[in-house]
């Protein structure tokens, strides 16, 4: 690979030229990527920094965080924000955690809301009682999507985690709760969350 030439592509200002080189750096190491990926998030073209939170999330290196909190929390684009919630959360569930939980709870946009639902309920390291806390926010949220995303996560609480655990007691009683709820979708999901 010539990372000469992908660094010149990538700081052009051409995106035909740029997102093609960052695309390439899938064979690379996360050592040789970094600095590019880094360089990426630095450009207009908001793809670019898309793509970039994106590789610095498949590839995390400790020069990768501090932007990427950066990105998250002023990147003007909440298609930027959200990969770069999703890429933080990659980089260590524990230490992302406060950092997308503060997201979630400033941003009404349900992209970046979505993302963080998706990359938190996945993640081996997360806690019932965390997933409960995202899951109360995303029920009380005014779009519909999100709303079914944090029904699902009661749901899996109800599926996953003990029992007789609070939480699995709370998630219970939010889903009984949103069987009644105005939109069918969220009924639907609550439905489903209980059979099991």
């Amino acid at each position: 690979m010539d990372f000469d030439a992908l660094r010149e592509a990538i700081a052009s200002d051409n995106p035909g030229r740029a997102r093609p080189a960052l695309a390439s750096l899938v064979e690379a190491t996360p050592e040789q990527a970094e600095p590019l990926l880094l360089l990426g998030l630095q450009q207009n073209d908001m793809l670019l920094r898309q793509l970039s939170c994106s590789g610095l999330g498949h590839k995390p290196t400790p020069a990768g965080w501090e932007p990427l909190v950066h990105a998250l929390q002023h990147d003007p684009e909440v298609a930027v924000r959200a990969e770069a919630a999703n890429a933080l959360v990659s980089h260590g569930f524990e230490r992302a955690w406060p950092l997308v939980l503060e997201a979630f709870e400033r941003e009404r946009e349900w992209l970046l809301r979505c993302s963080v639902l998706s990359a938190v309920a996945e993640h081996p390291e997360v806690q019932p009682e965390q997933l409960l806390c995202l899951a109360r926010l995303a029920i009380a949220d005014t779009d519909g999507t999100v709303r079914v995303g944090g029904t699902e996560i009661l749901g899996r609480l109800v599926r996953e985690a003990d029992p007789a655990s609070s939480a699995a007691e709370q998630a219970r009683a939010e889903l009984r709760r949103l069987q009644q709820d105005g939109d069918h979708r969220v009924v639907a999901a609550a439905l489903n969350g209980l059979q099991h």
